[in-house]
């Protein structure tokens, strides 16, 4: 057993900062002096270890003492074969599974519901995805998870495929039989990746669903600066057993930076110590505070705060009990709506609000009072705003129709085409609301009426709209048709 009470990193620092040394190195600002301006704003502490890669340090491109001995600990704390701190987000680490596993050519078993990191890797690689489409639950208009049986279709009609990729849990809090899946994908010699960026917690928390770990996947992409606590863009990828340790820090390496920040490393090194100690106690507290706020949300009438009541033992195998989902459409209201009511009049910053859904992070950094606050809030934005439901849209999920790889769309001859001109044509760049970032069009995809009219609605709402080269949206570029 090793020490979870160490910070390697975090250990490294201070001793640096004890050794006065004086910088003839990067970054420019040298421990803030050159900036007064920033460190009066971050802070000398901040800056003063905001520094380059160094022998007492370590290099995180190639961890040999300190940096290494923090991602063992981390390992052990994920109860994983190995741990990468990455310092470009869960993209990073999204991107860095698929391109482990994928070339150009190469088939991908995933849900279309996807974070747009994932096909954003696959028009880098020239992977062709092959989609499971998901359920969609009717009253929530949200999509679920893999079945089990559509795993095990795709595989059987796909027997080439080299991965099978499955987010878990979803950002509505939503987990598929990931362990089913593990077992489904080995058998047919097929690695299993998890984009597991809002399931931190699941390793450090009970009643919690499964880990991508002990499920047994062969990779897991942890954002870390979600529900883990450490600072945003830090993130782990986490292994198995059976993943060569050395070819993935070679993949890694072909796109994260060689600069890597100090700041975010030594915050996931704290943050994994925290975990490793107090994570229990932690997430119990989170657990509270959440089950008391949905339940206080449903005596308020027309919200529905959805939790393990949705569980039907397949295309929604578990569910998160911290997530705070709430579905607004009862109340005549898009979740876009109440997410921007919450946020101008009651100073309320929730986490995203798409057509029917809010959803508020709660964590160990929230308050009863804070709870109380947007209760209080969300009853009274029934009160004063609640309208007529009548001409809703419902759905959040819309299944696409493939006719190419994203590589070939996205490189391909393209132009630009007003929305209403774009019916039938195939889209050649992504259209989506941000957060979640889940596409509702993907490069390779067919432009339907019904893709259209989503995505007019979702203008209309407010939703906050990215993708398109065109920045007002009233554009898409479409593969061009050859004669």
């Amino acid at each position: 057993m090793l020490d979870q009470s160490k910070a390697p990193i975090l250990e490294a620092l201070e001793e640096m900062k004890q050794n006065r040394l004086v910088p003839f190195d990067v970054p420019g600002h040298k421990h803030g002096k050159g900036n007064p301006d920033l460190t009066g704003f971050l802070g000398e502490k901040c800056l003063s270890v905001d520094v380059n890669s160094m022998k007492m340090l370590d290099n995180l491109c190639h961890p040999v003492s300190v940096i290494k001995e923090a991602e063992e600990l981390a390992a052990e704390a994920f109860g994983a074969a190995h741990a990468f701190f990455m310092v470009g987000g869960t993209t990073s680490a999204v991107q860095s599974m698929v391109l482990s596993v994928c070339g150009r050519g190469d088939k991908l078993i995933l849900p279309r519901n996807v974070h747009r990191s994932v096909i954003n890797v696959m028009i880098l690689c020239g992977a062709v995805p092959v989609y499971v489409n998901p359920d969609v639950e009717d009253r929530l208009g949200i999509a679920l998870g893999m079945r089990i049986s559509e795993v095990e279709r795709a595989i059987r009609e796909n027997p080439d495929a080299k991965a099978v990729f499955v987010n878990n849990p979803t950002y509505y809090g939503i987990c598929s039989n990931i362990k089913g899946i593990a077992k489904l994908a080995h058998t047919h010699g097929m690695k299993l990746l998890v984009d597991e960026a809002h399931g931190t917690h699941f390793y450090f928390g009970g009643e919690l669903p499964i880990t991508a770990m002990a499920a047994g996947a062969d990779m897991a992409a942890v954002s870390m600066h979600k529900s883990g606590g450490s600072l945003t863009q830090s993130s782990f990828l986490l292994t198995g057993s059976g993943v060569n340790q050395g070819y993935m820090r070679q993949i890694i390496n072909l796109t994260q930076t060689t600069s890597g920040s100090y700041l975010l490393l030594s915050s996931l090194d704290i943050s994994r110590r925290t975990l490793a100690l107090k994570g229990q106690e932690i997430f119990a507290k989170v657990k509270d505070m959440v089950e008391y706020a949905r339940g206080e949300i449903n005596q308020i009438g027309d919200y529905y705060a959805y939790s393990k009541e949705l569980v039907n033992g397949d295309s929604i195998y578990d569910f998160d009990i911290t997530k705070l989902s709430v579905n607004t459409l009862s109340v005549g209201l898009a979740g876009i709506e109440v997410y921007d009511l919450l946020r101008d009049e009651y100073d309320i910053q929730a986490e995203f609000g798409d057509i029917g859904n809010i959803l508020a992070y709660v964590s160990v950094g929230d308050r009863p009072r804070d709870i109380e606050r947007l209760v209080s809030a969300l009853a009274e934005i029934r009160r004063l705003y609640k309208k007529d439901r009548t001409g809703q849209l419902t759905a959040e999920y819309i299944n696409p129709k493939v006719i190419c790889s994203p590589q070939e769309a996205f490189y391909g001859e393209k132009q630009s085409l007003p929305l209403a001109a774009c019916k039938n044509r195939v889209c050649a760049e992504f259209v989506m609301c941000y957060p979640p970032g889940i596409p509702i069009l993907a490069p390779g995809e067919l432009i339907t009426q019904d893709i259209l009219n989503y995505i007019v609605y979702a203008k209309e709402k407010g939703c906050s709209m990215t993708g398109p080269e065109d920045m007002e949206i009233t554009h898409l570029n479409v593969m061009k048709v050859t004669s």
